[in-house]
This record gives structure tokens, C-alpha cells and sequence, in this order.
């Protein structure tokens, strides 16, 4: 199960060196498939206590779902309700089931699906295509509810990429599903993959597909049909792993990627080793020496320990340029540190398109910047802007003019955390202004990968992925960096 959405990827490659020039399109079943249909269940029931002064399902938690939405009763059987109700509330649940309201505001995504749309989504001549049972008369609440949905994973579904059901609510959902394959196939896509949580549907698809091009994955959620209709060759999975599917080699070409925290021999033979071309080091002056030294935390709030032994910014110069890549020093004083910095860039011969700048508005102030900016005007300058963050959501006017003074000191590029609530929109914003953005902060693969699909200027990571041998230490903030156990083992693994 594990393994669906590495044999979807596996698969996708496949298909597209066989046929480079087709339209390939991959579609998903809605209900069950892409929405956890028992948040529906859950806020319709509830919906029945609301209006009749009950306390059925006040209890009621979406772990405590274990039936289709078509099988109310068997739910209904479990739980105490006085007899006379029981027809009351079936009555109520198939009247509300599909309304607006329902549809709207207890719509929920599996984790993961959505990114998975979306990195096919920006895939080139790839296209996602919904394939469902629901009936045509709820096309637009459908496209409506799911468009809402997909707004904070950058996911928009276009009308013509949505077959429905043409016989109503009580049409054959089977035979629709097979005329949806055949459909997409006679405007010109190559369906080279189908998602869906029913078992006879998949099925139906494996009938009509003598060649088995297209491949059958399960959402093993919860489905009508029984097990056994499985295709024997269909995949079932549960979670949508992006990490899984998406592989180190296929990541965009026109994000930029950094390396955090080369601050350490250790973190900096990692990055040296890795296809990753920013390296980012925080530069800071060791007055006791009189030294560019590589450090995160003050001398002041973290006094040198006697085990430390810090990089200087030359330590690293070297290397980097040997090795074809590239440095980003994020400068944590203004004044002196910019000035020697300065001058040991200068001293390597250091190519301004080689360089980054970071600092925070507070610490360089415009002298520092434009300093900067005279000394490499082809570099990236970036500043922080977490804190602007509500303002370009609430404000924006006054944001922008915020960004263009900054903009008019140098600053090229913006960045902000992958914490900040709404990253989605701010970086719409950022792009509609004709600015470039970097996201930081990114914890984990999962978190780097879902950021790297929002498709922004670039990325900066800790790296320390485990699943691509990545062990990046972090900066040393707080004197903390991440550690890992190297585990011997003599065990094979088949799939």
C-alpha cells in the first residue's frame, strides 16, 4: 500500500517517454476519492440535532464513521436513537445530503490529494481530470465547492475537465465512469491513470482497456462495492505521500534551491555532495579575532564554547567556487561585517551571479543595502518580510509601497516563512507586483515538496531528508542541529 504513488510515478514516466508529444491525463473520482466524504455525513447529521433540538450525534466523530454515505442506516443502527427518529433522520440525510450548503461547508480533502493534483497540474502537457458519479445538476456547486478548496494549493478545475454522471441521481455510476474514460479519449488525452475508492468501477475501466495502459489505484477509503472486484492488477494505497512520488531529479529547474545553515565542515561536505546549488551562511564579525566567522547565534547571547571551532568565510569561498556553486550570506550586523565582507568576496573574485544577499530592514537599514547593491548589482538582495505579512494581506496598498522602498534601495527578492498563515495568497500578491519570493523555514521533505509546488522564486531548507541520504545539521540556532543514527542491517526488502 505504501507504494502506490512511487509505482503512479514510475508509471507517468513510463507513459510519457513512450508517447513524448500526447496529452497525458490522469483522473480522479470525487466523493471518497479527493473529499473524506464523512465530513458531509457528520455535518448533516448535525445539521438534524441543530434543527430538531437533538443530541444524537453531538458525540459523533469522524473516527466513528466507518460506512458509505450511501448506508446512513448501518451508522444510524449503532447509535442510540429513540425508533421513532431513526425515520426522521434517514428522511433529513437524503434531503440534505447534497445541498449547497452541505456541499460547501463540509467538503474535506484527504491530506495530501490536492498537492498530488497539483504536481500533475504543472507537469507539461499533463492534464487532471475529474471522473464521477454525481449527477449534472450539481455541476456548478461542485466546481464551485472543489475551486474553493483548491485555492490554497494553487489547484483550479477547469469545466471541460469534469464528466459527470448524464442519467441523473439514479444513473448507473459504472457505466457512466466508462463513458468518461471514453470521453477524455476522444477529445485527444492518453488517460494513462484513474483514482477511485470503488472496487466495481476500476473494474469497468480494466474492461474496456485491453492494453492495461492505464493504471488502476485504489483509494482504500471507504467504497460500496466489495474488495474482490479489484482488478488484479490495481494498487490500493491510503495516503497521498508526495515524497513518494515525487523524486529528488524531477523537481523544477526554475525554482532555486538553498541549503541552510552551511555554517559547519559537517553541513558543508553535505552540501558539497548534493545536487542543491545555494549554499546559505550566516556571517557575523568575531571581534576577539577580528574574523568573518560562520555563526547563527550572537557571541553575546551564546558565548564560544572551547569544542567550537567556526568557519570563516574564506574556509568556504574556496570550496564552493571549485565545486561550480553558489553562496548566500545571510548578514546578521550592518556597518564593519559588510564592508570586510565585501572585501573577501572581492579578494576570490567572487561573480556577483553567484551571490546572495539576506538581512533584516532593521539591521542593514538603505546604507547597507545600497551598499550592497553598488558593490554587486547583478546579486540576489533579499529581505524578510514576515512581519508585513498581515499588512499584505489586509493592506496591500500600503504594503506595496512599502516593498517598492525597498525595491529602490536594491532589494530583489522577498522572503518569508513557511509558517506565515496564508502563504498562497501573499505569494500571488508578491507575483502580481512582478516580485521574486523565497519561502525559508521548510522543516521536513513533505513540507519542502509542498512548498516547492506553490512555485515561488526559491526555496531554503535544512535538507535534511533522510529518504534522499540528505542529512543537512541546520544553522546551529540556539547551539541546536539535527543528528542522525546511521542503522546497520542485513535485511533485503522485496516488493
Amino acid at each position: 500500500m505504501k507504494e502506490w504513488m512511487k509505482k503512479l510515478q514510475l508509471h507517468y514516466e513510463r507513459i510519457r517517454s513512450l508517447h513524448p508529444e500526447d496529452r497525458l491525463m490522469i483522473l480522479f473520482d470525487i466523493d471518497g476519492t479527493i473529499l473524506d466524504m464523512r465530513h458531509m455525513i457528520l455535518s448533516t447529521l448535525r445539521s438534524f440535532d441543530n434543527r430538531h433540538g437533538t443530541h444524537y450525534f453531538r458525540d459523533l466523530k469522524i473516527g466513528n464513521i466507518r460506512v458509505h454515505e450511501t448506508n446512513i442506516v448501518a451508522l444510524l443502527d449503532k447509535l442510540t436513537i429513540r425508533e421513532k427518529d431513526t425515520a426522521r433522520v434517514v428522511d433529513w440525510y437524503e434531503q440534505n445530503f447534497w445541498s449547497a450548503d452541505a456541499v460547501m461547508e463540509s467538503h474535506r480533502p484527504f491530506v495530501g490529494v490536492m498537492e498530488v493534483i497539483r504536481w500533475f497540474q504543472i507537469q507539461p502537457k499533463t492534464f487532471v481530470g475529474l471522473n464521477t458519479g454525481r449527477p449534472e445538476c450539481i455541476r456548478a456547486d461542485t466546481l464551485h465547492s472543489l475551486n474553493k478548496i483548491g485555492q490554497e494549493f494553487k489547484v483550479r478545475f477547469g469545466n471541460e475537465f469534469l464528466y459527470m454522471n448524464r442519467n441523473g441521481w439514479e444513473g448507473d455510476i459504472v457505466t457512466s465512469k466508462v463513458a468518461g474514460i471514453l470521453h477524455f479519449q476522444k477529445c485527444g488525452y492518453r488517460v494513462f491513470a484513474c483514482v477511485d475508492n470503488e472496487p466495481e468501477n476500476l473494474r469497468a475501466i480494466a474492461d474496456v482497456d485491453a492494453q492495461k495502459q492505464i493504471l488502476l489505484l485504489h483509494a482504500d477509503t471507504l467504497f460500496k462495492s466489495k474488495r474482490k472486484r479489484l482488478p488484479p492488477h490495481a494498487v490500493s494505497g491510503k495516503r497521498y505521500d508526495l515524497a513518494a512520488l515525487i523524486h529528488e531529479k524531477a523537481l523544477p529547474k526554475h525554482v532555486q534551491f538553498v541549503w541552510h545553515g552551511v555554517n559547519d565542515e559537517a553541513n558543508l561536505r553535505q552540501f558539497l555532495a548534493s545536487g542543491i546549488q545555494w549554499a546559505e551562511c550566516d556571517v557575523r564579525l568575531d571581534h576577539a579575532r577580528d574574523r568573518v566567522v560562520l555563526r547563527d547565534d550572537s557571541f553575546e547571547s551564546a558565548p564560544l564554547q572551547e569544542e567550537e571551532r567556526l568557519l570563516t568565510l574564506e574556509d568556504i569561498l574556496d570550496p564552493i567556487q571549485r565545486t561550480g556553486k553558489s553562496v548566500k550570506l545571510d548578514l546578521k550586523e550592518n556597518g564593519v561585517l559588510i564592508d570586510r565582507v565585501l572585501w573577501v568576496l572581492r579578494r576570490h573574485s567572487f561573480d556577483g551571479m553567484n551571490l546572495w544577499f539576506n538581512g533584516r530592514v532593521d539591521e542593514l537599514k538603505q546604507e547597507g543595502f545600497s551598499k550592497l547593491t553598488k558593490a554587486f548589482p547583478q546579486s540576489i538582495i533579499q529581505v524578510p518580510i514576515d512581519c508585513l505579512v498581515p499588512l499584505i494581506l489586509s493592506v496591500p496598498g500600503e504594503a506595496l509601497a512599502l516593498l517598492d522602498k525597498f525595491r529602490s534601495w536594491g532589494v530583489n527578492r522577498f522572503s518569508m516563512s513557511w509558517k506565515s498563515s496564508n502563504i498562497h495568497r501573499v505569494l500571488d500578491k508578491l507575483d502580481k507586483w512582478g516580485f521574486e519570493a523565497n519561502i525559508y523555514n521548510v522543516p521536513d521533505l513533505e513540507s519542502f515538496l509542498q512548498a516547492v509546488l506553490l512555485l515561488p522564486t526559491s526555496v531554503t531548507s535544512d535538507f535534511n531528508f533522510p529518504k534522499w541520504h540528505y542529512y543537512g545539521r541546520g544553522s546551529g540556532e540556539n547551539q541546536k542541529r539535527h543528528s542522525y543514527e546511521i542503522v546497520k542491517t542485513t535485511q533485503s526488502l522485496s516488493l
